[in-house]
């Protein structure tokens, strides 16, 4: 019994943790502008380089603009452009798993040999090279990462639809005469549901990862963009002057990473997903 209360404790405390980090997140998001004081691509070489301060309180970058502000900002585009990136790759990607895995044949055979090839190299290296061919530009970027993610969604609700397929419920359901897009939308939609959940919010951290590594060197969004892989950029000569420029945007990405990994874990967890199937 004690055990069992020990448990449950334990689950609801990491539970509410993750749900008052993502509410703060999502406020930093929705009311950012309601808050900020200075404008973040404003100049000031008055104010260039000032320590934190209470009118400062990360203090301000070689061209005298707001840290603290551009953080915020940087948080919106950072996270916003992953939220989006990944939003385009499931919408592209779980159709086509659902319509591969259940109907089989030419597209299926289509799909496994796109997912082949993209998936025969790291996703970091065909993201580079398709930003280089694409040119220097977040719209670029995000068109880059979303042909290299989609396939992963499709894989894994390719493999998840075969597998439900096989059961005596969806042959229960064919032999009732509902059609073949009602059985896919009303009973195996749901149960690939809770794999992309999982698979989603461990990508959202690679993803902004990816965002902000290209932006640094170069590939995605461009100075003065508030966005934190620009912004380490930018901070690269002042590295071991004013070393804040570049710690304040490297923790920002370190937390929102570290926090969507433990989200991922506690909705594998919660939905019973193997390890091996969002590995």
């Amino acid at each position: 019994m004690e055990l069992r209360i020990s448990k449950s404790y334990k689950i609801s405390y990491k539970s509410t943790l993750l749900l008052l980090a993502l509410i703060l997140m999502l406020g930093i998001a929705a009311f950012t502008f309601l808050v900020l004081k200075y404008d973040p691509s404003f100049v000031n070489l008055n104010e260039r380089l000032l320590p934190m301060s209470l009118e400062h309180p990360l203090g301000t970058d070689h061209l005298g603009r707001d840290i603290l502000t551009r953080i915020l900002l940087g948080f919106q585009l950072t996270v916003g452009y992953g939220f989006l990136a990944l939003l385009m790759a499931v919408v592209i990607g779980v159709p086509f798993g659902i319509i591969a895995g259940f109907k089989g044949g030419i597209v299926d055979r289509i799909l496994m040999r796109i997912a082949d090839a993209f998936l025969s190299f790291p996703d970091t290296i065909v993201a580079i090279v398709l930003s280089g061919l694409l040119g220097p530009g977040i719209e670029n970027l995000l068109i880059a990462i979303v042909v290299v993610k989609w396939v992963n969604y499709a894989r894994l609700v390719r493999s998840t639809v075969i597998i439900e397929r096989q059961k005596e419920y969806i042959t229960m359901a064919k032999v009732n005469g509902l059609s073949e897009w009602r059985i896919m939308l009303k009973h195996l939609f749901p149960h690939v549901v809770g794999h992309v959940l999982v698979l989603a919010s461990l990508d959202l951290g690679k993803i902004i990862l990816l965002i902000s590594s290209l932006s640094y060197i170069g590939l995605g969004a461009q100075p003065p963009t508030p966005e934190w892989g620009a912004m380490l950029n930018e901070a690269r000569p002042y590295f071991q002057s004013v070393p804040s420029l570049m710690v304040f945007p490297g923790l920002a990405i370190v937390l929102v990473v570290l926090l969507s990994n433990l989200l991922g874990d506690y909705l594998r967890d919660k939905f019973d997903v193997k390890k091996e199937v969002t590995s």
